[in-house]
């Protein structure tokens, strides 16, 4: 008993000390536009030195849709910030543009949707279709906020935001039970920013600075394994029941989010008419 008890401190040091190592980097990367762009520019540039670190085809794709994105993610947000000009730069802060990162939420999703169904998890699979066909559509429902150093906005739902949190916590459940407590943590982080900004709109922006550094993390200097290994977490049952409940909880919202989408109260229900009162749109 005495050896749980010191085992579930040591993680829960752990998970805290990087929850709060994410928050400073998310909010660092959300005022310095610039420094999140050029730190993942190094990043790429220096793949050679861990790239041999990565094994199986979904983590090969995982890293490439989350590390090119997030440097164009960076410099579309010098685009508009630095009012830069030319062909590529009008591109990058053309309104249609913002399908690009739309379809990487998309991607991302489905990456693991697929990865779900190869491992049996059928249930939270279901759920990560559902997410997918809930994500809020570019371009009415995202957008850069040019006043905050163009940080990436997309009206997401707190709702929306939890059922993604778990349904993806799920996943890594089933798929990498070693890194759980690592990812659970990077997950709660990306949730609970924005609460604590007030801003839930900031939910993608916490969701892909905390991905990216995780997977650098991993990548690059495993640390893990050694202080976060929650393999003796997994239990099957849990896994089945999480993925129902999943289930449960993300049918209603489905149907919810297609009654708003009808009546025509979207904008209000999403948040986009309480940011535009409160004159904080781009």
């Amino acid at each position: 008993m005495k050896k749980l008890e010191v085992s579930l401190f040591k993680h829960f040091s752990a998970m805290a000390i990087y929850a709060l190592v994410l928050y400073v980097i998310v909010e660092l990367f959300r005022k310095n536009y610039k420094l999140a762009t050029y730190f993942y520019v190094l990043v790429l540039l220096s793949s050679p030195l861990w790239l041999q670190n990565i094994e199986g085809w979904f983590r090969w794709m995982k890293y490439l849709s989350i590390f090119v994105p997030i440097i164009i993610l960076g410099y579309t947000r010098i685009a508009y910030v630095d009012d830069k000009k030319g062909f590529v730069w009008n591109i990058l802060k053309n309104a249609k543009f913002l399908w690009f990162f739309y379809a990487i939420m998309f991607l991302n999703i489905i990456e693991a949707t697929i990865q779900d169904i190869e491992l049996g998890n059928y249930f939270n699979a279901a759920v990560g279709l559902i997410l997918c066909a809930t994500i809020p559509y570019a371009t009415k429902y995202w957008r850069f906020r040019k006043k905050e150093n163009a940080v990436l906005i997309a009206y997401t739902t707190i709702a929306w935001a939890f059922l993604y949190t778990t349904w993806n916590a799920c996943f890594v459940y089933s798929e990498s039970p070693m890194y759980f407590a690592g990812s659970l943590t990077i997950l709660l982080v990306a949730f609970f920013y924005p609460i604590l900004k007030k801003k839930p709109e900031l939910y993608v922006h916490a969701r892909v600075y905390t991905l990216a550094t995780h997977l650098l993390l991993r990548a690059a200097y495993d640390i893990f394994p050694a202080t976060m290994d929650a393999s003796s977490w997994f239990n099957t049952e849990v896994l089945k029941w999480w993925g129902i409940i999943n289930l449960i909880m993300a049918v209603p919202y489905l149907i919810w989010h297609i009654q708003q989408l009808r009546s025509g109260n979207a904008d209000e229900s999403f948040g986009l008419k309480i940011s535009s009162k409160q004159k904080i749109i781009a």
